[in-house]
């Protein structure tokens, strides 16, 4: 089976950020053998952004795993709960 293509989907506002500021998006997964999950965080250009759901189509007879992401979040910024 051949390895499927990995297609991160932004918002509208984070398409805009990553077009105006002319930011590679990185190929995170491109030759790993584990797809990303649910849950996993990614890290580029000064903002992170996290894995909220997978889909997965069939596109031209290949396998595609579109991943929608949350909006971008400064990488200082962390989700750690309620302290009080």
């Amino acid at each position: 089976m051949s390895q499927p293509q990995i297609q991160l989907v932004f918002s509208s506002d984070d398409q805009a950020w990553i077009r105006r500021e002319q930011i590679a998006v990185p190929k995170f997964w491109q030759d790993h053998a584990v797809a990303p999950l649910v849950g996993d965080v990614l890290r580029f250009g000064g903002r992170q952004f996290v894995i909220e759901a997978r889909v997965w189509e069939h596109e031209a007879g290949q396998p595609l795993l579109r991943l929608f992401v949350s909006n971008a979040r400064a990488e200082s910024d962390t989700s750690l709960g309620s302290l009080a």
